[in-house]
């Protein structure tokens, strides 16, 4: 059983298939009924009018109507479009218990627990027909599917079929007058429409289900008395033929399956159960834990079934539809009814093979899975579920192709899979001890191995590989040399499909398909919503699947689209130019032409043959949202302008690809204040100040224009701007110029023309003008503002403009790939020259041609046509503009025939391309991008306090850069500096960032914690020793030597930090002799350098024996002795104490403390940790604690947090590679 969807709610008490759509109907015993869409899995809509449970409901066949029964007696007709009931039909005195619309008339047959069925038409919406004699609930009742027959089943113990053909002549109105005067009649004296044709006894309880096959005289019924009975039926009798046993409760529902021999019954015992008709015996069954089934649908067209239970509802498939098959060159080989067969693409030319011989068992889903060919040997390869597993091996007679009569007996052998790893050698899956067979053609086991992963499928992955599939990834598997040679993390992948050159792989799961080079390296993944059913390459090497309803492409990018839709799903076997060659699932093959210019058009322009795109754009219809869309997205906006009509798009394009004089052209169409501030914007990064000033002007913008023409020097225009803010009376605006122009005495007069007579005065005063100062003193008089004593003034003056006038050089528009060649469209012009069409988007066209156009001349050439001869002229002089009174559109200075530039794109920055490339928390720091640092940090070493490597960080960053001052107007300039570089360096290779941090430092630090542990400088060392630990994280080295090192010395490093902190808490405890002893005693056991550990042997050993501890302290002694002391006087010292203890080997106070039983120390609370005992541990230092301090700060490094997942510490390019 397939399972293709499945949902949860209330008791699903009927069911119906939508003929056309993937749709399914299901009412519940809340009342409610779904609509479901099982193909995506989405609730597409809800109806809850009835009151009480629903337990009937179908789907009209071609009507947008579906009609419901419920226990409310009412029958409702429904228009799903509409979302509403139309109507609803009453007579009925009891629960219905299904209903089901007539094939071909208006008419609706539903059954009740008023003991009668009726027959209603629901054009007219009247009761036509009341079947009465059942004389219990009638518990089904349902139309023949050809002739004029109904069949009802009820719990009196029958079955009965009616014949209803009275009813059909009745209402296919007779033309001939007496007719009808007999029938109105027969209507007035109770004539009878229906009548029972049989009345089938022979079940010991009450009926649930009966029904009809949909072509031969047979009916199927289930009952209370847990039997399916068969039913035969002739023109004048019906008789039972065989009685199905097996379920253990009441039957509720049975049927014929459409397409093959078979019954299909489901029961109150939880299983749905599949029996063989011509054997009259069980095939299959299905279970379910808890819940009762209650009803079964099957698909009018396609081979589905639905079954409704206690919690929800399934659909689902009893067998695969998926033709097994393997495509060789132009030649298909492929299982179809027990046939072997072969399609040649080239010709269409389809035949039989040989025969394949049946399955002997009786179960279902046991036909051929997957087909293995080798076309040297002409010998194929059939695998299925028979036996759990097995393969069969057929050698094809040179001759039988064609005849498909020589039956031959096939070579068997178990195995999960098989396949051909060369000529005549295939490998079969065992999949019990995860080995693999290889055998050679007479099935003779030629080699064994075990395979690197537990894999449950192998695959051909060219000569002598196999593509092994576990659960949640995929290997390539080299069975000569026994090793791995690819490797990767997918879902579950269910067929693989490679290139026709091998070098690309296609793996397909249900939702998702992943494109990996040969060796599997990732190079994309598309997800689907709906399943992914096939696909196959085309010679272009793009892949073209199938999903259930769509034909789909994907290109080497990753980008894909649709194709065209599909009515029913097929499985692709080869693709041909714009021929897709596939199966369906009758295993018929099929031609389907495609249209391929959409995919071609994107391949081309992701392979930069513009030369294609250049005459797909001129021939082909390619238009639409979704292509100036893509084309836009890519950073083709320039090809897209040339699909646009609406003006704002083209001008949004324009301005996007750089282009300045059609996004003139689009601006002057809208007209909106809007775009020509965008188009200024734009006009201003390519440094073309005439638009810009023309945007400006369009807009009155009369501050940006002043400023403008500060920044190019434009000083005539300056003061012209002056007397228009004269003109137009705005004081701020006449300051700001005379600001701009450094005109002191206009400034004076403006303010003092505005009242301001102080601000006159001193503006005077510093600059010197003392004639005009001393007039505005004495009208000042007593109210003279004083001036600071003692200070220089400094004048505002506005500096110098490094140009004067005219465009900036600053940005060298290039000229796109299509220039020149789209715009000939419709002119017939010829191809572009290939080495033009070829060339990189990057790379840098001469255009000193036209570099040194005026303005002016742009007009003449645009209508020429011709472009100019040498130019002499320096950079972009142009010609300073006048200001008229409706300013004309000046043109830009850009190559005239090319109307399609692309502005070149900033490069990337260093630090973007450290953070790209590199792993290391140190580089990210020193890019500057700490919270990525952080985060890799966290990841690896399980850190969360980061305040103590603030300062590192910061370092980090300041020391991978230089700053350089360029002119005083422009901001300082920041450069990278690269770690290894030197002068034969390409500029175009960036290096990794220089750090500040290295590994010797660290060495110096550690000898210096030494020096200062020897000294007894506690607080000194443990600072030094916590640094050490903090630069750490951020250091990075180059071999993997270094990184053992580096990964000993947080070790070394870890216990100093443990000890010292131990010593110094011991030293604040005056008043706590027990725990001072044992703190002494546990920094004996940390792991120190000798000299230190003699140091604390005699610290531990002087407490102990200072407070009459005898016993322990001799202990310190002798381990002191054990290290050979070379300072005479610790060896004295010891032996002294061992004396005194030897005569009295008592201890005064009790330790926490045996030197017995091996032991670490929490960080944290610094009690022992004995061996055996449950503890965790720091990520990052290593350190242990009890476990109670889970989730905590790790108190050694101050840095992680305690019992943290982290992946380890990366400090070296070396561990990535």
């Amino acid at each position: 059983m397939l399972t293709k969807f499945e949902t949860k709610s209330n008791r699903v008490k009927g069911l119906s298939f939508h003929s056309k759509r993937p749709w399914i109907l299901a009412s519940l015993h809340s009342g409610v009924i779904q609509l479901w869409d099982y193909r995506m899995g989405t609730l597409i809509d809800r109806f809850d009018e009835h009151d009480g449970p629903v337990r009937g409901v179908h789907f009209h066949k071609s009507q947008p109507l579906f009609v419901s029964g419920g226990d409310d007696y009412k029958i409702k007709v429904w228009n799903y479009k509409m979302h509403r009931c139309l109507f609803t039909l009453l007579g009925h005195l009891d629960y219905i218990r299904t209903v089901q619309f007539h094939h071909e008339y208006p008419w609706i047959v539903s059954a009740s627990d008023d003991q009668t069925i009726r027959i209603w038409n629901w054009q007219s919406r009247t009761c036509i027909s009341v079947l009465t004699g059942h004389n219990h609930y009638v518990m089904c009742a349902s139309f023949h599917p050809k002739e004029d027959l109904v069949v009802s089943a009820s719990l009196d113990q029958t079955v009965r079929v009616w014949d209803i053909g009275a009813l059909r002549k009745k209402t296919v109105s007779p033309a001939d007058d007496i007719l009808r005067l007999s029938q109105m009649n027969a209507d007035l004296f109770g004539g009878v429409d229906a009548v029972v044709k049989y009345v089938l006894e022979g079940h010991d309880r009450g009926v649930n289900w009966a029904a009809f096959h949909p072509t031969l005289p047979l009916i199927v019924s289930g009952a209370d008395d847990r039997q399916v009975k068969l039913w035969r039926m002739n023109d004048t009798k019906a008789w039972e033929v065989d009685t199905l046993r097996g379920h253990m409760n009441n039957v509720s529902c049975v049927m014929f399956h459409a397409k093959q021999d078979i019954i299909v019954s489901n029961s109150e015992d939880k299983s749905i159960r599949v029996w063989d008709v011509t054997k009259r015996t069980g095939v299959q069954t299905f279970r379910r834990e808890h819940d009762r089934f209650w009803i079964l649908a099957s698909h009018p067209e396609m081979n589905l079934l639905a079954a409704g239970h206690d919690s929800g509802m399934i659909v689902f498939k009893l067998e695969r539809e998926r033709p097994a098959f393997a495509v060789s060159g132009d030649s298909l080989f492929y299982a179809k009814d027990r046939f072997l067969r072969f399609y040649e693409f080239s010709t269409q030319r389809d035949t039989q093979v040989i025969p394949i011989r049946r399955p002997g068992t009786t179960s279902l889903n046991q036909g051929p899975r997957t087909l293995s060919y080798s076309p040297t040997e002409n010998a194929v390869l059939i695998c299925s579920d028979v036996d759990g597993g097995s393969y069969e091996l057929y050698v094809i007679p040179k001759d039988s192709i064609g005849r498909g009569d020589s039956a031959q007996e096939a070579k068997r052998g178990v195995g999960g899979s098989a396949v051909f790893v060369a000529r005549n050698r295939f490998a079969v899956l065992e999949k019990s001890n995860n080995q693999v067979l290889v055998k050679n053609l007479k099935n003779e086991i030629v080699k064994k191995g075990s395979l690197p992963i537990s894999a449950d499928a192998i695959f051909y992955a060219g000569t002598g590989n196999l593509l092994c599939r576990a659960e949640d990834r995929v290997v390539i598997y080299d069975l000569q040399q026994r090793i791995v040679l690819g490797d990767l993390q997918t879902p579950f992948v269910k067929y693989i499909v490679w290139s026709n050159d091998m070098e690309s792989v296609a793996l397909l799961s249900k939702h998702a398909i992943i494109i990996a080079s040969k060796k599997l390296i990732h190079q994309c993944t598309l997800h689907e919503t709906i399943r992914v059913k096939s696909g196959a390459w085309d010679d272009n090497g793009v892949f073209i699947y199938t999903t259930l309803n769509h034909i789909k492409y994907c290109l080497p990018n990753g980008d894909s689209g649709i194709i065209r839709t599909l009515d029913v799903p097929i499985y692709i076997t080869k693709v041909s130019g714009n021929t897709i060659f596939c199966l369906d699932r009758d295993g018929k093959n099929r031609a389907i032409v495609i249209d391929a210019t959409e995919y071609i058009f994107k391949l081309s322009l992701l392979k930069k043959k513009y030369d294609h795109v250049m005459s797909m754009i001129r021939n082909s219809q390619l238009c639409g949202q979704a292509m100036i869309a893509y084309l836009q997205q890519k950073g083709f906006p320039e090809v897209a302008l040339h699909f646009v009509k609406d003006e704002r798009t083209r001008f949004n394009l324009a301005l996007e690809s750089g282009n300045i004089q059609i996004a003139v052209a689009s601006a002057k169409e809208i007209d909106e204040k809007d775009h020509w501030y965008r188009l200024g914007v734009e006009a201003l990064r390519q440094g073309n100040a005439g638009i810009v000033e023309y945007a400006y002007q369009r807009t009155k913008n009369f501050e940006r224009l002043s400023f403008l023409y500060l920044v190019t020097g434009n000083m005539d225009k300056l003061s012209k701007m002056l007397k228009i803010a004269e003109v137009k009376n705005d004081v701020m605006g006449q300051f700001h110029n005379a600001l701009y122009l450094g005109d002191v005495l206009e400034r004076v007069k403006i303010l003092e023309n505005a009242g301001h007579l102080p601000l006159a005065y001193i503006t005077a005063k510093v600059h010197g003008l003392n004639d005009i100062s001393d007039r505005l003193a004495a009208d000042l008089g007593d109210n003279i503002p004083s001036l600071p004593e003692g200070k220089v003034p400094s004048l505002l003056m506005p500096p110098p403009s490094i140009m004067c006038g005219g465009d900036w050089p600053l940005l060298r528009v290039m000229r796109g790939v299509f220039e020149g060649g789209l715009d000939n469209i419709g002119r017939g012009a010829p191809e572009e020259d290939e080495d033009a069409a070829n060339a990189d988007w990057g790379e840098e066209l001469d255009m000193a041609d036209v570099d040194g156009l005026q303005n002016g001349d742009v007009g003449t050439i645009l209508e020429d046509g011709e472009a100019p001869e040498e130019n002499d002229e320096g950079g972009w002089d142009l010609e300073d503009l006048e200001l008229p009174a409706e300013p004309d559109t000046p043109r830009a200075s850009v190559n005239a025939r090319s109307s399609v530039f692309v502005a070149p794109t900033p490069g990337m920055p260093v630090s973007q391309i450290w953070t790209q490339r590199s792993s290391l928390a140190a580089e990210h720091a020193a890019a500057g991008n700490f919270d990525t640092a952080m985060r890799l940090l966290s990841r690896q070493l399980g850190i969360r306090n980061f305040a103590p490597l603030r300062s590192m960080f910061l370092d980090l960053h300041t020391g991978s850069h230089t700053y350089l001052r360029a002119f005083s107007t422009t901001p300082v300039i920041s450069l990278a500096i690269e770690r290894g570089w030197n002068e034969s360096a390409s500029p175009n290779v960036r290096c990794p960032p220089a750090l500040v941090f290295n590994f010797s430092q660290l060495e110096e630090k550690l000898k210096a914690g030494y020096k200062a542990t020897t000294g007894g400088k506690f607080t000194d060392a443990l600072r030094l020793f916590l640094s050490i630990l903090y630069t750490i994280p951020l250091i990075v080295v180059e071999s993997r030597r270094e990184v053992d090192e580096v990964k000993e010395l947080i070790i070394i490093v870890k216990e100093y930090v443990l000890g010292l902190k131990m010593e110094l808490k011991r030293k604040e405890m005056r008043d706590n002799p027990v725990r001072q002893q044992e703190l002494a005693a546990y920094f004996t056991h940390c792991n120190l350098q000798m000299p230190h550990l003699r140091l604390a042997l005699q610290n531990a050993m002087t407490v102990c024996y200072k407070a009459k501890n005898l016993s322990t302290a001799a202990n310190f002694a002798r381990r002191l002795l054990e290290t050979n002391p070379t300072n005479e006087n610790q060896a004295k010292m010891a032996r002294q104490v061992i004396l005194a203890a030897d005569r009295n080997m008592t201890d005064a106070s009790q330790l926490n403390y045996d030197f017995r039983n091996p032991f670490v120390i929490c960080g944290a609370t610094y009690v022992p940790i004995y061996r055996g005992q449950k503890d965790v541990s720091c990520p990052y230092c290593s350190s242990r604690f009890v476990p109670s301090q889970e989730g905590q700060l790790c108190s050694v490094c101050d840095l992680a947090v305690i019992g943290s997942d982290a992946s380890g510490l990366l400090c070296s390019p070396s561990q990535i590679r």
